[in-house]
């Protein structure tokens, strides 16, 4: 069994955008889409020390684990998946003893 035969879900991921400026010059906020329709598997997070993500000082619990290939993804990305908004707050890239292989990302739900 290959690897891309476990990814069985599809993802968009977004990034951040400047987007047009308000009336004080302020660009609005806007996520645009970066890579759509990505073969990727989700999978709850496993719970204990390996779910805890440190954010500068903040530590974050990780609500679920993404799987995808050697895609550019980032920890300032969202990724959208049936209709859920999720942050990535944690991006390792996993090697296959040759080269890059897939990225292993940590989220949680965007509320």
């Amino acid at each position: 069994m290959s690897f891309e035969t476990l990814l069985i879900d599809s993802c968009t991921v977004q990034r951040f955008t400047a987007g047009a400026q308000d009336a004080y010059g302020v660009p609005a906020k806007t996520w645009a889409a970066h890579l759509t329709d990505e073969d990727c598997r989700i999978m709850a997070a496993p719970r204990g020390e390996e779910s805890e993500i440190r954010i500068g000082a903040e530590v974050v619990i990780a609500e679920y684990e993404l799987f995808i290939g050697d895609v550019d993804i980032t920890e300032q990305d969202r990724v959208v998946l049936d209709t859920v908004t999720y942050e990535v707050l944690l991006v390792k890239t996993r090697q296959d003893g040759v080269a890059n292989h897939h990225k292993h990302c940590y989220l949680r739900v965007v509320r």
